[in-house]
């Protein structure tokens, strides 16, 4: 059920994984990292990749990015990925070793990116194009929203797609993108496999993930404010995740 009041912090993560294995799924803008004006605007903590990865190899591999970015945007900040991860809303899934999981996704349909960007150049939204989808961005214009949040609603419809909607951003993606689906897949399989599941995320496509986590016997956490949420506990900010996580 949703929750409406202000939540605790979670148990130290040291607590959690005493008690059993726990697997850690971790969105990335506004959760590893400060939301930024642009995707590339992003202030990303030097040798971030290394602390991810060591802290995946203390949880026996148990550690898995989700964020909405694709894949290769991700590696362009991290450097080369070496913890399981899903892009692109969590339809584009692979493992630590780069495994693909489940079918491969699909871009846009070309039409559809070419109207997407026709839109964004006239309308003064930045366009964020991604291997799955494509983003119009408008935080430093929040009086767009409404104008992008219809075209996006009207070519979903017309091409089959569907919208994402997050702070400052409206997504278009292919059905069946999101962090549910990516954290039931890594559930699925080892080294994932019959741990308790932890969520941490800041934004709304990061509900999913909360739900997904609790249906599991796991939970989800909070970064900043929101509210009604799925989450069992909240962390102030990307730097009180990182203490959280002893990054």
């Amino acid at each position: 059920m949703a929750k409406t009041h202000s939540l605790a912090s979670p148990p130290t993560l040291q607590e959690l994984c005493a008690a059993g294995p726990l697997s850690l799924f971790l969105d990335f803008d506004g959760t590893l990292v400060e939301i930024a004006a642009t995707p590339d605007g992003i202030a990303v903590p030097e040798r971030l990749g290394d602390a991810l990865f060591a802290l995946a190899t203390r949880m026996e591999g148990r550690l898995a990015l989700v964020s909405g970015r694709a894949i290769p945007d991700i590696e362009r900040h991290l450097g080369p990925l070496r913890v399981a991860r899903a892009g692109s809303h969590g339809i584009a899934r692979e493992l630590a070793d780069g495994t693909p999981i489940g079918e491969l996704a699909e871009a846009l349909p070309e039409d559809a990116a070419g109207a997407l960007r026709a839109f964004a150049a006239e309308r003064g939204f930045a366009l964020e194009e991604k291997q799955h989808g494509a983003a119009l961005h408008f935080r430093a214009a929040p009086e767009l929203e409404p104008h992008g949040l219809t075209f996006a609603e009207q070519l979903a419809r017309t091409h089959g797609l569907e919208v994402k909607r997050g702070k400052s951003v409206i997504e278009l993606v292919r059905p069946g993108a999101s962090k549910a689906g990516a954290v039931r897949a890594f559930m699925e399989l080892p080294p994932f496999a019959g741990s308790r599941p932890v969520f941490v995320g800041d934004d709304i496509t990061d509900e999913d993930g909360f739900a997904a986590t609790a249906a599991m016997g796991g939970f989800g956490i909070l970064v900043g404010e929101r509210s009604p949420t799925a989450a069992s506990y909240q962390l102030a900010g990307p730097a009180a995740v990182h203490d959280w996580l002893a990054l």
